[in-house]
């Protein structure tokens, strides 16, 4: 599956920064991790961590999938707001899912500074209302999350133009936000993970994984084995192959990325990730080269080429959203791609086992959370792997 185009900011910022074999020889392993983007990268770290050996494979040169055209935003906010999901799943299981995501944060904070990424930064993040009508809904949602414990203020339309300069009805202000480089991260992660054992392959497709009972086998196109106890599938929307249709609906979703502004032109510089309650939503952060990302625009996801052709008149639009909001900046787009992504019934992610494949895991991050979700899914994978009891894996599980 071709799942981005264009020209992702992080991948021309970043480049090809390592380089990683192909597999040329039959390997044996405990965990293979099939899928070497954000989310087996962070998988990896985690079973190393806890002294636990493991070969990563991916079909492609790593990160060069979802992962480099990730805008890696990342947010306690899921795709479906509290309010709604403790309506879907109960009251205990939403405000969880939340509180999970709000700690990724924090620990992909403590990772990044392990692995030596710089492009990390903690931001507020401000969720504003689209138009009049949601703005009993944004409430609601304001209530939700102050009774969940969080940090949030109610913003009234004054108060928006006063602190963030543009006009919105009202909005909530939340201090528990970060934005990273999720192309980088990756390739910090697996050099981590090397240096403590862990085998990186790229350009290696797996063709078939035999379930022996108590261990596995991937058979490649190179011609070589790998024989493991487990396989944890990190393969993201593609992966959506093995699984029922309803798992996931995917999408294809637009992002564009300006011009670097000059120190004397009139740049939006809050520290400060913005999002809206369109549907599809609208979102806008800074760069720390003062440039700005704006992304959203999202269509149903029909093949490729379809949603290639769609680039340059999404990024018409997207820079015209942009306009409305702020008309006094002079938002040039220099670099515009496209991605793909999965939506689920909740808007939570699918994470652990699953019936049909005894000897599997799976760290699915389906969602606009794919990072924080795929940390999540490498700590209760680990911990399954290991035996331990894992409560939290039933929020994310594929019987729910």
């Amino acid at each position: 599956m071709n799942l981005r185009s264009g020209l992702p900011y992080q991948l021309v910022k970043s480049g090809l920064v390592y380089d990683y074999p192909k597999l040329m020889h039959d390997v044996t392993t405990d965990v293979v991790i099939i899928g070497g983007g954000i989310s087996g990268a962070l998988m990896a770290f985690h079973l190393v961590e806890a002294g636990i050996n493991c070969v990563v494979v991916d079909s492609r040169s790593i990160g060069l999938g979802s992962s480099c055209a990730s805008t890696s935003l990342l947010q306690y906010e899921i795709d479906t707001p509290l309010h709604e999901l403790i309506e879907l799943v109960g009251y205990d299981k939403a405000v969880r899912a939340y509180k999970l995501c709000g700690e990724s944060i924090l620990k992909l904070g403590v990772i990044a500074k392990k692995i030596g990424l710089k492009d990390f930064h903690f931001k507020d993040s401000l969720y504003y209302a689209a138009s009049e009508k949601d703005v009993d809904k944004l409430y609601l949602e304001f209530l939700a999350r102050q009774k969940a414990g969080f940090d949030v203020m109610h913003l009234q339309q004054s108060d928006i133009q006063r602190e963030f300069g543009f006009d919105a009805p009202t909005a909530i202000l939340s201090k528990l936000g970060a934005q990273t480089n999720a192309y980088l991260m990756t390739h910090l992660l697996h050099q981590h993970s090397i240096k403590k054992g862990t085998q990186i392959f790229d350009r290696t497709d797996v063709e078939k994984v035999d379930d022996k009972g108590n261990h596995v086998i991937l058979y490649t196109k190179n011609g070589f084995n790998i024989t493991a106890k487990k396989v944890v599938y990190a393969t993201g929307y593609e992966v959506s192959e093995m699984l029922d249709k309803d798992v996931v609906k995917l999408n294809s979703t637009f992002a564009c990325i300006s011009e670097q502004f000059s120190e004397e032109e009139t740049y939006w510089d809050k520290n400060t990730l913005v999002w809206n309650t369109a549907n599809p939503y609208l979102y806008i952060r800074t760069t720390d080269d003062r440039r700005l990302l704006i992304g959203g625009r999202d269509e149903k996801y029909n093949n490729a080429d379809l949603r290639d052709k769609l680039i340059p008149k999404k990024t018409e639009l997207l820079v015209q959203d942009f306009k409305e909001l702020f008309p006094h900046i002079n938002f040039i787009p220099e670099y515009s791609w496209a991605g793909t992504f999965g939506a689920t019934k909740d808007g939570l992610p699918y994470i652990g086992e699953h019936k049909k494949y005894p000897n599997g895991y799976f760290s699915l991050g389906f969602g606009g959370n794919g990072i924080t979700f795929s940390l999540i899914g490498a700590e209760i994978i680990r911990d399954l792997y290991l035996g331990k009891a894992v409560p939290d894996a039933q929020i994310f599980s594929f019987d729910r």
